[in-house]
């Protein structure tokens, strides 16, 4: 099954005889809905590549509080964990299971083995450095120069295609800890967009309208 799983996600990224490697010398573990996966300095010995569900990754300010910075889904690897490991580092971020998940660990060893002599691999490394570099970015411009109601929004919108549906089931409280603000400014602004016609709420759920 998870052989199945990796094929149908990674195949057209990476060769057979990488996928082959992968589930012979992988890890494969599963993760519950808001489990931690990688913890702020933890000593990485692995990067994940995710085969099911979604992780939100997170860093965290001075007083502790967690802000998101990028989402991760299957057929993705996180790219901030893989600089950890290139440094032989400790984790600089934290990777919570947005949902159920399950995915496959490589060894460090094996990663940087594959990067130098694998191109379907390098490549795969290469372009994920991008795609979450371009993330990062964007995560920036939205802290620096949009509103608080702006951001909300595109969040929603973010949520809508990882679950694949207009409907999100969360409580206020995540989202506020997801934008790093507060629950009742959260409760304002969604109030605020149901007001415009571009949300519907209901207990626990939002239904995106545009």
């Amino acid at each position: 099954m998870a052989k199945a799983l990796l094929h149908q996600k990674f195949h057209h990224l990476l060769d057979d005889k990488i996928i082959e490697e992968i589930n012979l010398s992988g890890i494969f573990k599963t993760f519950k809905k808001n489990d931690i996966i990688i913890d702020i300095n933890q000593p990485l010995e692995h990067i994940p590549l995710l085969l099911s569900g979604s992780i939100k990754i997170l860093r965290e300010d001075n007083d502790g509080s967690d802000l998101l910075i990028y989402f991760l889904e299957s057929g993705e690897t996180c790219t901030m964990s893989l600089t950890c490991c290139m440094g032989t580092s400790k984790s600089k971020i934290r990777a919570v299971a947005e949902k159920d998940s399950s995915l496959v660990l490589i060894p460090i060893a094996l990663m940087q083995k594959w990067f130098h002599n694998n191109h379907s691999w390098r490549n795969f490394i290469l372009e994920s450095y991008q795609t979450r570099f371009n993330e990062m970015l964007e995560t920036i411009d939205n802290l620096a120069f949009m509103k608080m109601d702006e951001r909300l929004y595109k969040y929603l919108l973010n949520k809508t295609k990882l679950e694949n549906s207009n409907t999100i089931i969360v409580k206020h409280l995540d989202i506020a800890e997801d934008l790093h603000t507060s629950r009742v400014v959260i409760s304002r602004l969604l109030k605020q967009l149901e007001n415009e016609k571009k949300i519907k709420l209901s207990r626990n759920k939002i239904e995106v309208l545009q």
